[in-house]
């Protein structure tokens, strides 16, 4: 979002547990598309109340997977925001070469990038999307 987007939108990763390491071929294809996200660290929902973020505080929480909506729905029903499923390919354990692998997270980036620019436009343009091979 903030590669897109820039300043105009306040981003949290959250999940549903805390996967505190991003996993190498995430990093790398993001790499490929000028997205570092190599020093990136997700919270859980509960860190996020517990290190004092309150959900109020934001318009919308765009959830991953079932597991995701189902929580932030839990989490939101005192909270007047909206909570959208992105029904997005999970890419872990697909792919028996390393290739294989990196085509299954490809995938599955670019269905993420493909949702946000349905769902918020065109990137900033002071945000400028890089070419892909």
């Amino acid at each position: 979002m903030k590669k897109f987007y820039g300043d105009r939108v306040y981003v949290q990763s959250a999940g549903v547990k805390n996967d505190m390491e991003v996993d190498g071929f995430s990093v790398a294809v993001c790499k490929e598309i000028g997205v570092e996200i190599d020093r990136h660290r997700s919270r859980s929902f509960e860190e996020m109340q517990e290190w004092g973020d309150d959900l109020g505080q934001f318009d919308l929480i765009v959830a991953l997977s079932p597991a995701s909506q189902r929580q932030a729905l839990e989490l939101t029903r005192y909270h007047h925001l909206d909570v959208e499923y992105w029904p997005i390919l999970d890419p872990t354990g697909l792919g028996e070469t390393r290739e294989a692998k990196l085509s299954a997270y490809r995938q599955a980036r670019d269905q993420i990038r493909g949702r946000m620019l349905d769902r918020f436009g065109p990137p900033s343009e002071t945000e400028a999307e890089p070419e892909k091979d």
